[in-house]
């Protein structure tokens, strides 16, 4: 399974920017993951687009999108990751969200929260459920 978190704008505060590595690091021991940081800007959709692995299930983070509690989130993460090549592509939007054309073509929409999250706390809240979905999968007592 292959897991890449593809944000638009970077982690500048370092304590933030610590947690997220941590997540990133424990998630790591069980599969492979990457965190892709783009520029916002014009050329935003090209840049997320290119950054898509290709044959990816794309799963963009949106408002509106469908909730999900943890157990179902981790079920859905291993139904991905062992379909097709067994990627998953999770985009987080800028201060203006995603591109339209981006957020219409994912294969899922999926929202952290009916509130909008600044893309820095919605990077946080996604890697720390990453974890969580591969703790619940793995049976590891993290998830109670």
């Amino acid at each position: 399974m292959r897991i890449t978190v593809i944000a638009v704008g970077k982690i500048k505060e370092a304590g933030l920017r610590e947690v997220i590595d941590e997540y990133f690091s424990r998630m790591r021991r069980h599969v492979t993951c990457e965190e892709i940081e783009l520029r916002d800007g014009k050329n935003v959709a090209e840049a997320l687009r290119a950054a898509i692995p290709s044959g990816a299930i794309v799963v963009a983070l949106e408002v509106d999108g469908q909730m999900l509690d943890s157990p179902t989130f981790s079920q859905r993460i291993v139904q991905w990751g062992t379909s097709g090549k067994g990627s998953i592509a999770f985009l987080i939007g800028g201060a203006d969200g995603l591109p339209r054309a981006i957020s219409n073509a994912a294969d899922v929409k999926l929202s952290m929260s009916k509130m909008t999250l600044p893309h820095r706390v919605a990077r946080l809240v996604l890697a720390e459920q990453l974890y969580r979905a591969i703790s619940i999968w793995r049976g590891e007592p993290y998830h109670r």
